[in-house]
């Protein structure tokens, strides 16, 4: 019996084929054979750059090779996004991606890239809660009676964040929303702005994370009244979350983890996700981030994957309900 012959052109694609997982193989095998780049899109000294370099010095042990962390900041975080997104997916330009992340996909009409798409995951690092914060010898006793007021009088009791389509912006249109209110959103330039305004009165809460007020915390100015997320933060145990005050099921947290362009080989991603799992257990990393009030928490990429696209559409669900303009 004869057999038929292998057609030519199929005898192509398989040497192709075979030379192409050869070479994914043996980049795979000499990765990393230079310094890794990590883009971060927040001023250098900030939370997202503190986060990079925390793991990143741990991780370069494992890989024995360098990491430097790069700001490349404006517009969100987009700016850098947007050049991750573009370059090779090589494993040798990577991302430090924080909740904004998520914000900008919903937010901003014209990004130059999919918010989920264009990135393959490699894991989380950590994530935080924001804190509901109002003047410590202020009026406000709980959330439950400023909610209350907001009812009796909408878009009368107001709130303060870092600005409109920040993520505590969106934090609080969906408080609005699922306690039925109509909060008044007041924006400011960055956190610090928005602090100096509770403090002299201009409005009676804001919304921020624990790094930008914990100092007038602990000082007596300032009180939390709420942490935004599903349980309540370890740095002020005592202060309910919202969720415990009369809104089930709300939780927003902001996140920070790494990115890289899509299309970099399984092996180097998995590689890159090993390596950040070890650093997130050594304690002197664990202490770094949670100093800066972050819970410590890994996941595999498909995890992160999941969680970035859920995200995305919760924000989406907020800024079209709120009718917030799209930038």
């Amino acid at each position: 019996m004869m057999t038929k012959e292998v057609p030519k052109f199929l005898l192509n694609i398989f040497s192709v084929l075979i030379l192409l997982l050869s070479s994914i193989l043996s980049n795979a095998q000499n990765y990393p054979d230079h310094p890794i780049r990590i883009l971060q899109g927040f001023a250098p000294g900030g939370n997202a750059d503190s986060i990079a370099r925390a793991v990143s010095d741990e991780m370069g042990k494992g890989l024995s090779q360098s990491f430097i962390v790069d700001a490349q900041t404006g517009a969100g975080g987009t700016i850098a996004a947007t050049t991750v997104s573009r370059a090779k997916p090589d494993g040798y330009t990577l991302l430090l991606a924080t909740g904004g992340h998520a914000v900008a996909g919903a937010l901003y009409s014209n990004l130059a890239y999919r918010t989920v798409q264009d990135f393959d995951m490699i894991g989380t690092i950590t994530y935080f809660p924001f804190l509901i914060v109002v003047k410590n010898d202020g009026k406000v006793q709980n959330l439950s009676s400023l909610l209350q007021d907001a009812k009796l009088n909408p878009d009368k009791v107001s709130y303060g964040s870092a600005g409109i389509g920040s993520t505590h912006h969106l934090a609080g249109e969906l408080l609005s929303s699922m306690s039925k209110t109509q909060l008044l959103h007041i924006p400011y330039k960055g956190d610090a702005a928005s602090v100096v305004a509770l403090l002299s009165g201009d409005l009676p809460m804001i919304i921020a994370p624990p790094t930008a007020v914990m100092s007038n915390i602990k000082a007596g100015k300032l009180r939390a009244i709420a942490t935004t997320g599903p349980q309540r933060w370890p740095g002020l145990p005592d202060v309910p979350t919202v969720a415990e005050q009369g809104i089930p099921g709300y939780d927003v947290r902001s996140w920070a983890g790494l990115m890289a362009p899509a299309g970099m080989s399984r092996p180097i991603l998995d590689r890159l996700n090993v390596e950040l799992q070890k650093a997130l257990l050594v304690p002197t990393v664990r202490n770094k981030l949670e100093d800066m009030g972050g819970e410590v928490k890994g996941s595999t990429p498909e995890e992160m994957k999941v969680m970035v696209s859920n995200q995305t559409q919760k924000w989406i669900q907020v800024v079209n309900d709120a009718k917030i303009p799209k930038q």
